[in-house]
Order: C-alpha cells, then sequence, then structure tokens
C-alpha cells in the first residue's frame, strides 16, 4: 500500500502598494507556513553586497540612475526559487513581478503561482499612513504622528520625514504601481485573491490565512486520493 503523498509546497506571489502593510504581512506569512521569503530588492541589495557578475551588472546600471534590466533580475529570482529550501518548503514571492513582461519571463522558465494575493488599501489612506511617517535618526525607529506617534517631546523633535514621503510623491509612486499591477494581474486572473487591507494588520492576516489554509486542504485531499489510486 503506498502512502500518502505529500502535497506539493504552495507558491504564492504578494502584491501591494506602498504602505499597504505588505512587509508585515509577508512576515506572517512566512512564520505560520514556512515558505521562502523571496524579495527581489533583497536578492537585489545581497548580489551587489556579495560581489556576484549579476550584482556587478546591476550596480552599473543602477549607478547610472538607470533601472537594472529584467534579465538580471529574472536571472536573480529564478536563481532563489530553484534552491533546494524553496522547493521544499515553497515560496512567497514579494512584489514581484511588477510588470507583464517580468511575469511571462517567470512563466517561461516554468514559474507559476498558485495564488496571487493582492492587499488593496483605499489611495486615500495609503497617502495618509506615508504623509504621516517620519523616522527617528538616532534609534531608525519608524512613527506615525496620528497611528504610532513618539513616546517624548525630545523624540518628536528630532523626526525627520523621508523626502519622498510627501502627498505628491506618494500619488506618483501609487500611479506607478496601480498601472504595473493591472499588467500582472492580467497574467493571474484566475487565481488572484483580492484582500481588504485596511482593517488592523491581524484582520488583514485572517483573510489571507484563510485562503492558505482551504487551498492547503484541497491539496492533502488530491495528493490523498492520488496516493489511493496508486495503491
Amino acid at each position: 500500500m503506498a502512502s500518502a503523498t505529500k502535497p506539493e509546497p504552495l507558491k504564492i506571489m504578494i502584491s501591494g502598494a506602498p504602505a499597504s502593510g505588505k512587509g508585515t504581512q509577508c512576515e506572517l506569512i512566512t512564520q505560520k507556513y514556512g515558505l521562502v521569503h523571496v524579495s527581489a530588492g533583497d536578492l537585489l541589495r545581497a548580489e551587489i553586497a556579495a560581489g556576484s557578475e549579476n550584482g556587478r551588472q546591476a550596480k552599473e546600471f543602477m549607478e547610472k540612475g538607470k533601472l537594472v534590466p529584467d534579465e538580471i533580475v529574472v536571472t536573480m529570482v529564478k536563481e532563489r526559487l530553484l534552491q533546494s529550501d524553496s522547493q521544499k518548503n515553497g515560496w512567497l514571492l514579494d512584489g514581484y513581478p511588477r510588470s507583464l513582461s517580468q511575469a511571462t519571463a517567470l512563466k517561461e522558465l516554468g514559474f507559476e503561482p498558485d495564488l496571487f494575493i493582492l492587499l488593496e488599501v483605499p489611495e486615500d489612506t495609503l497617502v495618509e499612513r506615508v504623509v504621516g511617517r517620519r523616522l527617528d535618526p538616532v534609534t531608525g525607529k519608524i512613527y506615525h504622528l496620528k497611528y504610532s506617534p513618539p513616546e517624548t517631546e525630545e523624540i518628536a523633535a528630532r523626526l525627520t520625514q523621508r523626502f519622498d514621503d510627501t502627498e505628491e510623491k506618494v500619488k506618483l509612486r501609487l500611479r506607478t504601481h496601480h498601472q504595473n499591477v493591472e499588467a500582472v494581474l492580467s497574467m493571474y486572473t484566475d487565481i488572484t485573491v483580492k484582500i481588504h487591507g485596511s482593517v488592523c494588520k491581524e484582520e488583514v492576516f485572517a483573510q489571507i490565512d484563510a485562503v492558505l489554509a482551504e487551498l492547503l486542504e484541497q491539496r492533502q485531499a488530491t495528493s490523498g486520493s492520488l496516493a489511493g489510486k496508486k495503491m
């Protein structure tokens, strides 16, 4: 009698606008589900720091103020997704692909997600979250004037604002983000789950958790019935 085959590990993509709380949700998902968190931005920084061939090429473009070409980033992402931990535990691809060409390149390489999670937060909420953000240059802690104000007057007096955290700059970043997401979503229409992201982080995670748990249950049921057929 064949033992039940282990279900395939989850392959998830997540997208969200600046200040949508995507970083927090990635942490919560990886903590609970043990997926390997793959962020294209982190990979890029790590490759540059390591001085790899990809990193050297990427750095040249960045120093000229140009975007790093798709093929360099896709190669980095592909190599990370093929590593044994990603293959064994499943992966959570964070904020990538950002364009239709990147999504197409990943598909051609055989990387297709089971689920595309889209965090949806109204634009006025995102703008408020970003414009109210302040940094303590001494401790590196991030505050928000409304949602998590500084503990003392002394800290309040030294807080700084990022140069691009103005309403005008945020709206530009959001416009770019929405255009990119629309293009990418056209590839993943059937597997996209839209998550209401303007509630507290626990409620946002509860929505994601329910979807992932259901997906895993379906997986286990399918792999169980396949094992039964092999008997």
